[in-house]
């Protein structure tokens, strides 16, 4: 009997590793390695969750009506342009799956996000890496990787683990120097964390070949329920909605969603905060002789002298309590990823990495 074996192309792809959450035999860690709100999610959100519990029995609408015209009218977007997803990841796959197969190629940022790759390959696509410059998206690189077969240009705006962002003159550059049939989609997982950007809403209005992704994983803090949306065109949302499985989205993550969304207010507060502790675990970091880039996230991507640095300071750190992201996979091997935790754990990072700093003196 011939082997069950998988589609060509499956098994060369590396299995996505997650921030880890725990120590052995410590209680008192700091998990600062996901990206999480340290605030968690909104009470307002936390009680429709709850209220939702009544309703297990029920299926879910197949069209996430609800949701998409609280988005809508939160971010001023119509509603009929926007489709939710099992976090912006299922967005993305969905986009691969459509316009991506053997033959094409989907191109992404040297340090962008890890599931650019895993969604391409699971399509039969052939990834395809352009060098950013100095951890900074390069247009002019991207576009010069850009051929008849390029279908998908995924540019995260800011970009994971980076933090940094290219301004809108640049996308817009960008999605116009595109081959024709290309389509650029603009991951705006850290969006709520800017000022003064829309997270690529009026390229997505005024051009037929851009995409945007959001995620409630972030600001929300809702990561561990998992909703994404992304906005586009009305005729590729049409082509996603065919792919997209009816009852994707649980009648809960439904309803926390709306409820985080529309509660302005707790969102404000996280990001102001979040913007402020940033600030100030840059400037420790800088001080303690850690540079980073400005971070436009809620994370800062601390740069050591080589990997062997990083990696001694990632152990002390867990001796510490203190969980981090180092960064490998993404080619960046001398750096560490730090989520921007509350007062309490910002300060014990920067406390720990002086302390490390200074043992090496």
């Amino acid at each position: 009997m011939a082997p069950i074996t998988p589609q060509q192309g499956i098994m060369d792809i590396e299995l996505y590793q997650g921030g880890q959450s725990s120590l052995p035999g410590r209680s008192d860690v700091v998990k600062l390695s996901s990206n999480e709100n340290p605030f968690g999610a909104s009470p307002k959100s936390i009680e429709a969750y709850a209220r939702a519990a009544h309703d297990l029995h029920r299926y879910p609408s197949t069209d996430h009506h609800s949701l998409r015209v609280a988005i809508g009218e939160v971010h001023g977007l119509d509603p009929d342009r926007i489709i939710c997803g099992v976090g912006s990841d299922e967005i993305i796959h969905f986009l691969c799956q459509a316009y991506a197969g053997p033959g094409d190629e989907v191109l992404y940022t040297e340090h962008g996000f890890l599931m650019y790759r895993i969604s391409a390959s699971a399509a039969g696509a052939t990834p395809v890496e352009a060098k950013e410059r100095e951890r900074v998206t390069d247009v002019d690189t991207l576009l010069a990787a850009c051929n008849g077969n390029t279908k998908l240009v995924f540019v995260a705006n800011p970009n994971n683990p980076t933090g940094t962002m290219i301004g809108g003159n640049e996308l817009a550059r960008l999605a116009d120097g595109l081959p024709d049939g290309a389509l650029l989609v603009l991951d705006g997982a850290y969006v709520e964390f800017t000022e003064d950007y829309d997270g690529g809403t009026a390229l997505v209005d005024s051009r037929d070949n851009v995409v945007m992704t959001r995620t409630f994983s972030k600001l929300y803090g809702l990561g561990g329920l998992r909703i994404g949306w992304g906005y586009g065109p009305r005729d590729i949302i049409d082509v996603l909605n065919r792919i997209r499985g009816p009852f994707n989205l649980s009648n809960a993550q439904l309803a926390a969603a709306e409820a985080a969304v529309r509660d302005r207010a707790f969102a404000a507060k996280c990001a102001t905060e979040n913007r402020r502790m940033r600030a100030w675990l840059a400037d420790a970091l800088a001080e303690a002789g850690v540079p980073s880039d400005t971070s436009c996230a809620n994370f800062i991507l601390a740069r050591f002298a080589d990997t062997d640095e990083a990696t001694a300071c990632d152990a002390w750190l867990r001796e510490a309590g203190l969980i981090v992201r180092q960064v490998g996979s993404y080619k960046l091997p001398h750096c560490l990823r730090i989520t921007v935790g509350d007062e309490s754990a910002c300060r014990r990072v920067a406390t720990a990495v002086r302390a490390f700093k200074e043992s090496r003196a």
